[in-house]
C-alpha cells in the first residue's frame, strides 16, 4: 500500500524508489503483488508512461489522507528530535534560582512547555526517582549513583537584617560581626543554614539562634520585626519593604546549586540537551 502511494504521489517508479528510500525493484513488486492479490489493476502502463487506473484513482483518494498524516508524524517526532518542542518538568527547592533557568529556557526554546515544582531537597529528589519530574536544581544533592549530577551555579551567601539595623551604615560587614548576633534559621537540613553554621565554625563564631522557622516567608517577617537577622542566597533576597541586604566582605559564604537527573535518562534528547548547554556556559 505504501509503494502504491509513493508511486501514484510521485508519478513513477523510479521516484517512488527514492522517496522511499528503496531499491526501484522492489517498488515495483509490491504494487504488483497488491494487484495481484487483489485481482485489479491500479495503473495502466504505456511504455515509460503511467497513468491511474479508475481503481487507482479511488484508492489513493483513501490512501493520501492516511499517508498525509503519517508524515506529520514524521514532522513532529523531528521536531522533538530537534529540541523545538515538547514537555520538560523541573523540580527545585530554590523558585528564583529554578525560576531563572526556566526563563533562559523559555527563551531560547518558545515552543518548549515548562512546568515546575518546588519543595524541601527530600521532596524534589522523590519526585524525580518517581519520574515525576525529569531534572532538579539541588542545594546539596547526596552522592548517589543512580543520579547524574553537573553544578549549575555558585552563589554567595548574604544577610538579610531589618532596616533599622546598625549594619545598615556600612557597605559591607565581616565575619566577625555575626559574633553575638541573633540569627534567625531555617530548620535543620536546610543547606543555607548548614553552610553558615560550618562557615562559623571554621571562624571559631558561635551563632545565636534565637528562633528557627520552616518557612522563607515567615523567616522574612520574623526579620522585619527585628526579632533577628537571615541568610539567603543572593539571587533569593527579594526587596521587601523592612528589610536589606548585606554582603559579607571576602564573601566568606557561598552555596553551589546542582542539576540532577537520573543517570538512566541523561541520554533522553531535551534533557542531555539541558546538560550540554549548561556545560558550554562553564
Amino acid at each position: 500500500m505504501r509503494s502504491f502511494y509513493a508511486v501514484a504521489f510521485t508519478g513513477g517508479f523510479t521516484s517512488a524508489a527514492r522517496y522511499l528510500s528503496i531499491g526501484q525493484p522492489t517498488v515495483s513488486e509490491q504494487v504488483r503483488a497488491l494487484e495481484q492479490r487483489f485481482d485489479v489493476e491500479l495503473f495502466y502502463r504505456s511504455g515509460s508512461q503511467l497513468e491511474l487506473s479508475s481503481a487507482g484513482k479511488r484508492l489513493y483518494e483513501i490512501t493520501k489522507p492516511l499517508f498525509d498524516l503519517e508524515e506529520e508524524a514524521v514532522h513532529l517526532l523531528e521536531s522533538f528530535k530537534q529540541r523545538k518542542s515538547g514537555l520538560l518538568r523541573i523540580g527545585g527547592v530554590s523558585p528564583p534560582i529554578a525560576m531563572d533557568l526556566v526563563f533562559k529556557l523559555g527563551q531560547n526554546n518558545p515552543d518548549l512547555e515548562l512546568k515546575t515544582y518546588f519543595s524541601s531537597a527530600s521532596e524534589v529528589l522523590e519526585k524525580l526517582y518517581d519520574f515525576e519530574v525529569d531534572v532538579a536544581l539541588l542545594a546539596h544533592p547526596k552522592s548517589d549513583p543512580s543520579l547524574h549530577t553537573q553544578l549549575y551555579q555558585r552563589y554567595p551567601v548574604v544577610a538579610v537584617v531589618p532596616e533599622q539595623h546598625a549594619w545598615c551604615a556600612q557597605s559591607r560587614v565581616s565575619v566577625e560581626q555575626l559574633r553575638d548576633e541573633p540569627v534567625v534559621l531555617r530548620e535543620k537540613g536546610s543547606r543555607t543554614r548548614q553552610i553558615m553554621e560550618e562557615g562559623c565554625e571554621q571562624h571559631q563564631i558561635s551563632m545565636n539562634c534565637v528562633m528557627e522557622l520552616n518557612s522563607r516567608e515567615a523567616i522574612v517577617h520574623a526579620i522585619r520585626k527585628g526579632m533577628g537577622i537571615g541568610f539567603v542566597s543572593a539571587p533569593e533576597y527579594v526587596d521587601i519593604p523592612g528589610t536589606r541586604l548585606i554582603t559579607f566582605e571576602h564573601h566568606p559564604f557561598f552555596i553551589d546549586y546542582y542539576l540532577c537527573c537520573l543517570e538512566l535518562r541523561k541520554d533522553r534528547p531535551l534533557i542531555n540537551d539541558l546538560f550540554m548547554d549548561l556545560e558550554s556556559t562553564h
